[in-house]
């Protein structure tokens, strides 16, 4: 299969694999997902777990993705648990899938100070036509507190074939 053809997931995570274990290299890999998705990277989040199915995000609290209350805005929570969900789901894909972010409910718990980690898991069903598919992200503080529940509903489909 040419490189051309790959899934998201599986280029992403072959990238993941290069980079992950080498000294930055999750800063690394985070920046360039920055710069394949400019609106995810200019969250400035760092992804810091990546496997299948199960991915976990950093945010460290600054300046640029706080809200006039001191604290993290909620769309950046929001962005943050939708980067956790799109990884974990594109991660564990088969390459005769493709998925897309169809709808998005969050709930917020406490305010968000500090650095922040997400958190989701998920189990891509077999998927033989389109299909509804929730994944769930957590988001905890520096006290293990969730701050924000994310809900993220990913419409699953095959790839188109190829010509």
């Amino acid at each position: 299969m040419s490189r051309v053809n790959e899934s998201p997931g599986v280029r992403l995570r072959a990238l993941w694999i290069r980079l992950s274990g080498l000294p930055g290299g999750r800063w690394i890999f985070s920046r360039l997902l920055g710069f394949m998705v400019p609106y995810t990277g200019g969250l400035g989040a760092t992804v810091i777990f990546f496997e299948p199915g199960h991915v976990r995000v950093r945010l460290t609290d600054r300046r640029k993705v706080r809200n006039h209350l001191h604290s993290v805005h909620a769309m950046a929570l929001g962005n943050m648990g939708e980067l956790s969900t799109g990884l974990a789901v594109l991660g564990a894909m088969p390459p005769s899938v493709r998925g897309i972010l169809t709808g998005f409910e969050i709930s917020y718990q406490k305010k968000a100070r500090g650095v922040l980690i997400a958190e989701a898991r998920c189990e891509v069903p077999a998927v033989t036509d389109f299909v509804d598919y929730s994944v769930e992200s957590e988001i905890r503080d520096a006290e293990n507190d969730v701050v924000a529940t994310v809900r993220a509903l990913w419409r699953l489909g095959p790839t188109k074939p190829q010509q």
